[in-house]
């Protein structure tokens, strides 16, 4: 599992103009090349009147699975540039599908390029980007007499609250970074002066807002 990685927040649309031919780009997630291709043909069919709807998709964690598919534009002015964007922006398990309806203004191959490209970026932005990071789930078992005080603690924290189980003790779910572990578990202990019980639960991924 990588320790961290970019990818979009979920499914986004973003139309621009460029010399009356209309650009919308249509963006998911897609961690298997069958999400990728049953995004495009729902694209495909949404906007079957279009001109042409060129695809790009990049997946795997180490990018094993990338097409580009021009839909009928000149060979390498869409589908191309499509990917060049997403490597560009380092994501992952992310597809676009970028529609065109022709204004009647030919573009020729480097405007076509600059389009695709364009509405592409412009597609990611819209729809926002996450930063995916591999941490750690950690169980701590507390009085609810110290429920106040290290909630409060963790939230102004570098690690993240998970969750809060109310039982016959509290359970506080943190999540950290893998790295961290020893740190956790001497802070922890410090806050509560001994009185919790730690234990280790899975590697989960958090996501987080990329600022663009």
């Amino acid at each position: 599992m990588l320790s961290h990685y970019y990818t979009v927040k979920g499914y986004g649309e973003h139309e621009i103009i460029i010399q009356k031919s209309r650009f919308i780009a249509s963006v998911s997630r897609a961690t298997t090349e069958e999400e990728a291709q049953s995004f495009i043909q729902e694209i495909k069919k949404k906007y079957r009147d279009a001109t042409h709807n060129c695809s790009a998709y990049l997946i795997g964690e180490n990018d094993q699975i990338q097409k580009a598919n021009d839909d009928g534009e000149p060979s390498g002015t869409a589908g191309v540039p499509m990917l060049e964007v997403l490597k560009k922006k380092k994501l992952k398990d992310t597809v676009v599908v970028v529609t065109r309806y022709y204004g009647g203004i030919k573009l020729g191959a480097g405007g076509l390029i600059r389009a695709y490209g364009k509405a592409t970026s412009e597609g990611l932005s819209a729809t926002g980007l996450v930063e995916r990071k591999l941490m750690q789930l950690m169980h701590t078992t507390i009085d609810y007499t110290l429920l106040g005080k290290v909630e409060n603690e963790v939230r102004s924290s570098s690690y993240f609250m998970d969750n809060i189980h109310y039982q016959e003790n509290v359970q506080v779910d943190v999540l950290i970074s893998e790295s961290d572990k020893e740190n956790y578990l001497n802070w922890i202990i410090d806050l509560t002066q001994g009185k919790n019980n730690t234990t280790e639960g899975k590697l989960l991924y958090k996501e987080i807002d990329v600022v663009l």
